[in-house]
């Protein structure tokens, strides 16, 4: 099991990611925008949104800091900026954390397969933190940094 970190940003996730990564001394492994994400021809929002940041990845010695900028129909309410993720192997057990973390709280997406992911879950606990929980098998799309 690996924890990681996911920042969410309103329109500077690109800028945000270039500096974590010089401070830190990394590197920005993916940079995808919006653009790139199957089905962007069937999206309504503004044609803005195309440019912003749907997936970066920066790899530290003992974590993975993911970011991404909110769509323009999403809103950053400050504690929704920050998602505590966990990846697996086991999708039993994915399941499993899924179904004990909703307990009490609610589910903000189900487990489902999505583009990115064969087994993907987003939960509010009863404390009003946000989880993902996701089985990494599916490459994302081809970055552009």
């Amino acid at each position: 099991m690996r924890l990681e970190l996911f920042m969410m940003f309103n329109g500077n996730c690109r800028q945000a990611v270039e500096f974590y990564a010089r401070v830190f001394r990394s590197s920005v492994e993916h940079l995808i925008t919006y653009s790139k994400m199957p089905g962007w021809e069937n999206y309504t929002g503004p044609e803005s949104d195309k440019d912003l940041i749907m997936y970066s990845r920066i790899l530290f010695e003992n974590l993975v800091l993911m970011c991404s900028d909110v769509p323009s129909k999403m809103e950053i309410v400050k504690g929704n900026n920050l998602s505590p993720t966990v990846s697996l192997d086991d999708k039993e057990e994915i399941t499993r954390i899924f179904n004990e973390l909703k307990i009490g709280g609610k589910v903000l997406m189900e487990l489902q397969q999505t583009f990115y992911s064969e087994c993907y879950g987003y939960v509010e606990d009863q404390f009003g933190i946000q989880w993902q929980i996701l089985h990494y098998q599916i490459q994302p799309p081809r970055d552009e940094h």
